[in-house]
């Protein structure tokens, strides 16, 4: 009995470090799987992490660059509506100046025909003196108009020019991106 013994425990020997030398070999397995599992882990997170930051930064370049663009932009808008107001002022005070001139210069001569009036012996004096004065009036007002029209024309014309600038500026900047 012995002997079967010995040679169970024998066999069972062997088959423990069968077992243990499986087990072994199993762990370095599942050692080195996990390690090469998280060295990819980690080598695909941190490739994550990098074109997240760089996906970040180039967004940020680009929000950046819009806003510096939207900003110069509206500047040159704010800087068109000064010139024009500019342009307004001017023309209407040239406008103005036209017209106390002319404004001026008729009360000048109603004040000069009422004198010739006071002097007139004849009725006839007088009615030829007064169609003289209508006539003259009447010929000033349509030649003073004719210019105070032409005054607005050019000053509404030269006040849009900078807006009308801006306007065609903007339509070019909205179909910029269309075109790439």
């Amino acid at each position: 009995m012995t002997t079967t013994t010995k040679k169970t425990t024998a066999a069972q020997d062997a088959a423990i470090k069968q077992v243990e030398t499986m087990v072994a070999a199993g762990k370095q397995t599942l050692e080195s799987a996990m390690k090469s599992g998280n060295d990819a882990a980690t080598k695909g997170y941190e490739q994550a992490l990098g074109l997240t930051k760089e996906h970040v930064a180039k967004q940020s370049d680009a929000f950046f660059k819009g806003y510096d663009t939207l900003t110069s932009y509206n500047k040159q808008n704010l800087d068109a509506i000064t010139a024009s107001g500019a342009i307004v002022t001017k023309g209407v005070e040239d406008i103005s100046k036209t017209w106390f001139g002319f404004t001026q210069s008729s009360v000048e001569q109603a004040t000069e025909t009422m004198q010739a009036l006071m002097g007139c012996k004849t009725l006839r004096d007088v009615v030829e003196l007064q169609n003289g004065f209508a006539k003259t009036s009447f010929d000033q007002l349509i030649a003073e108009s004719a210019k105070l029209s032409e005054m607005t024309i050019k000053v509404t014309n030269d006040a849009i020019e900078p807006i009308k600038a801006r306007m065609n500026s903007g339509v070019e900047l909205m179909m910029k991106p269309l075109a790439a």
